[in-house]
């Protein structure tokens, strides 16, 4: 978990410029008022950007990805297990049509569930005296 928690730390300091690019755009609570973090450590993987408020996950891939794609489909399976949607870009797109990646995030955002909080004291109301 340490070096999990020390490799995110060197990624988040070493963006590539498709991250970069897609950073500015997340970073401030410039969608909605959702908070992103960057290359952020879950379980076993570091992930590209992340909204835990709701339970989003971006992710920017590289040609790499076309070749490893069996690994991703097992991070995504083990992600979504923890409840997390997951949104795969290639580069090339975040980098050409930004305006449209964004607005899928915006849309997926849209889509989350407002979760609902229990009632002051657990639920339970209480009857007026008569």
């Amino acid at each position: 978990m340490i070096e999990t928690t020390r490799r995110a730390r060197i990624l988040r300091n070493n963006l590539t410029d498709t991250e970069r690019c897609l950073w500015s755009r997340l970073k401030g609570k410039q969608i909605h008022g959702y908070k992103f973090r960057r290359q952020f450590p879950l379980g076993p993987y570091i992930v590209d950007f992340v909204c835990l408020e709701a339970k989003l996950i971006v992710e920017v891939d590289g040609g790499q990805h076309a070749e490893q794609r069996q690994k991703d489909e097992q991070r995504d399976k083990w992600l979504v297990s923890q409840n997390f949607r997951v949104l795969r870009f290639w580069d090339n797109d975040v980098l050409r049509q930004t305006d449209e990646v964004v607005d899928t995030i915006v849309q997926t955002l849209n889509n989350t569930p407002t979760p609902t909080l229990p009632r002051k004291g657990g639920g339970r109301t209480e009857k007026n005296p008569a």
